[in-house]
């Protein structure tokens, strides 16, 4: 046992990094002195017709990259000031440390965890005021991108808003962000737009759907989402030739709160056979059998409700029966919404408006290049093969 040889792979670590650091230090020294060169049009030491400048010396800098923290001799001339190709000037990170930071921020990684992981990976911390200073950066392409023309025909148009929590003048104010996606002509999901509404009422609403028009939205033939105060009357103004379909699922909750816990599994069967019907006369039927049921067990205010309102959410009836499923709720915002969520937790309440709309629009512009829009949603043959059976019928 005395010959067994003990391998230390902390110090090993430890030994290559340093190794790792010193090679990348030395080659970057290396291309300064030769850019330096290649400036005064000779070598060092060397006597040349053609030299054009001559070598002051040299300060030091130091350079953040993924093999850690270098020491830069950075060359200095008699006539003119260096200025290289490699490294950017008063640049402190290394580019892609740099867009490592913005990544896990935007990810969802909270400023200490950041401080925690640059230090683990690189041997140093970050300040928050760094992080949101890098952020800066890649705000600006997410404005660019927040209010980019939109292109093509979207037939179904999802609406929802999220309500966050703002600081705003010393106090701490809810404020909604309200969120559009669609589906293309082709079946491809499509995030359009982000804004930010002092709450979701009419105002808000308002701005946001002429947002969207004057960037080009066109074909939308039905919109779907919750019933906001205001938003009918707002599709009118900028969407008039939607259609709108109420958010089942919303409408579900929305009745479940006039009815007790013990008859909400009742209820929620009777709303469901609503839906289940063959066609939209069948569905009206059966919610009048639904709400003279309701009546009799003297739950009337749920009753009410479904006799006011059922109508909202059998839009869908009078689109081809293959798409049903997808257009009668609100399910495709969902999965983005709770992705806002998530990621804007670890913040709690953001300091300013522009932070949080950005922050949020970041997120959406990230699961806008991913698999969420890559794949295709639904098939629109059925839809166009409807319309233009419709238009030759007409003519």
């Amino acid at each position: 046992m005395s010959n067994v040889i003990r391998i230390d792979e902390a110090r090993i670590k430890d030994h290559l990094g340093e190794m790792v650091r010193g090679t990348v230090e030395e080659a970057l020294n290396a291309m300064l002195d030769a850019e330096a060169d290649r400036l005064c049009g000779a070598g060092r030491y060397e006597r040349n017709e053609g030299r054009q400048d001559t070598p002051a010396g040299s300060h030091e800098r130091l350079l953040h990259t993924k093999a850690g923290e270098v020491k830069l001799k950075m060359p200095k001339l008699c006539r003119q000031t260096f200025e290289t190709a490699i490294i950017e000037r008063y640049q402190r990170r290394e580019c892609s440390v740099e867009e490592a930071l913005m990544e896990m921020y935007l990810a969802g990684v909270s400023v200490r965890r950041v401080e925690d992981i640059t230090e683990a990976l690189w041997g140093t911390r970050v300040s928050p005021g760094t992080v949101s200073n890098l952020n800066t950066k890649i705000y600006a392409k997410i404005e660019e991108w927040r209010n980019r023309p939109i292109e093509g025909e979207h037939p179904f148009l999802y609406l929802d808003g999220i309500v966050m929590k703002r600081t705003w003048a010393g106090e701490v104010r809810n404020v909604s962000l309200l969120v559009a996606c669609a589906v293309n002509a082709e079946g491809f999901r499509e995030i359009l737009g982000i804004c930010e509404g002092a709450k979701e009422d009419k105002s808000g609403w308002s701005n946001f759907l002429r947002h969207l028009a004057d960037r080009g939205l066109s074909g939308v033939k039905l919109i779907i989402s919750d019933a906001c105060r205001g938003f009918v009357e707002s599709i009118a103004d900028y969407l008039p030739d939607a259609q709108w379909q109420r958010c089942m699922v919303h409408f579900y909750r929305n009745v479940f709160s006039h009815v007790p816990s013990t008859k909400v599994r009742e209820v929620t069967h009777m709303l469901k056979a609503i839906h289940a019907q063959e066609n939209r006369k069948a569905a009206q039927e059966k919610a009048e059998a639904v709400i003279a049921h309701l009546r009799a067990q003297r739950l009337t205010r749920a009753a009410g409700l479904i006799e006011e309102s059922i109508r909202e959410t059998l839009t869908y009836y009078g689109f081809p029966d293959s798409h049903w499923r997808k257009i009668r709720t609100n399910h495709p915002l969902e999965r983005i919404m709770k992705e806002i969520r998530r990621r804007t937790r670890v913040v709690g309440a953001i300091p300013d408006g522009q932070s949080c709309l950005s922050l949020a629009a970041a997120r959406l512009r990230h699961i806008a290049a991913g698999k969420w829009s890559a794949r295709k949603y639904m098939s629109m043959a059925p839809l166009y093969q409807e319309q233009n059976q419709t238009q030759e019928a007409v003519a």
